[in-house]
């Protein structure tokens, strides 16, 4: 794939954030969980529960002169789901860790909406963003990394996953991936 095709594809791109967040993104931009634990000082074993362990629920963070930052919850990823589906040798923690240190964004507005529904989030105000693709990929180009999975989810017969599951949008076979899901659908119909 690359980046033309990226964009003709996915013209925008999708985040679903605390609700109240907005001003904070304006502020530092949209941060991983990680660079979000730097920016509020959390460290020592509070910043590992956060980082490698999974969390059922939302944590909230304060730090003088910051508002809350809420990091959500990853209920739809279980440790025992992901021993099963891991490969090269990650254990959990590492995935949690390797999770941490991204931002995420849905391809397609039906992927966020069915976060929006899901019951941890449907009664609870959210902000959303709504991002050109091109802009994106014009300031951050060498950053971004494809998934063919939902990386944070292990709730449907969790995917195989591992290092290699990110990769550049110059090396993400993205003909061979379209394949592979059109002979799914067409298999499960």
């Amino acid at each position: 794939m690359n980046e033309a095709e990226l964009v003709a594809i996915y013209p925008r791109l999708w985040h679903m954030a605390e609700d109240g967040s907005w001003t904070s993104i304006q502020q530092h931009g949209l941060l991983s969980t990680s660079a979000l634990l730097d920016l509020y000082g959390v460290e020592g074993d509070q910043r590992a529960m956060i980082l490698s362990q999974h969390r059922p629920e939302c944590v909230t963070v304060a730090k003088l002169g910051l508002p809350n930052a809420v990091i959500r919850d990853q209920k739809p990823m279980s440790q025992g789901a992901l021993q099963t589906c891991l490969q090269g040798g990650l254990t959990p923690q590492d995935w949690f860790q390797l999770l941490n240190d991204k931002a995420f964004f849905w391809l397609s507005r039906e992927r966020l909406r069915g976060l929006l529904r899901a019951r941890a989030y449907r009664d609870q105000p959210q902000t959303v963003l709504t991002v050109r693709t091109d802009t994106l990929v014009a300031a951050h180009r060498d950053r971004i990394l494809l998934s063919p999975i939902n990386s944070g989810s292990t709730i449907y017969k969790p995917q195989p996953r591992g290092e290699d599951t990110f990769l550049p949008i110059a090396d993400y076979p993205f003909d061979a991936w379209k394949k592979s899901a059109h002979a799914q659908r067409q298999s499960w119909s």
